[in-house]
């Protein structure tokens, strides 16, 4: 049995309008190593807190964080579209608020 597939059936991993990667963590690549440092250090925080447990650095790893991003973004390391991606998935920011 022979089975042809459609190129439309296939999932190529790309938007098929922008040509862009679905997955957006090509934006986390590059990234500056003190930007780097502190996404890190967000991470470990909102694993604790995630956990139900109380991290008494939590806010100084975000204000950190928010602080290099937006140094990192002014200073053109990263781009805007980065700057936003890492504030919607490591600050739990929305646009607009």
């Amino acid at each position: 049995m022979v089975y042809i597939m459609s190129l439309n059936s296939i999932d190529t991993g790309y938007d098929k309008e922008t040509g862009l990667p679905k997955s957006k963590k090509y934006l986390e690549c590059g990234l500056p190593p003190y930007l780097q440092s502190s996404l890190e250090n967000m991470i470990a925080s909102w694993e604790i807190v995630d956990r139900g447990e109380i991290d008494l650095h939590w806010d100084i790893c975000w204000c950190e964080l928010n602080a290099d991003i937006n140094c990192a973004e002014s200073g053109q390391e990263i781009s805007a579209e980065q700057a936003w991606y890492l504030r919607e998935k490591y600050l739990r920011m929305k646009r607009g608020d």
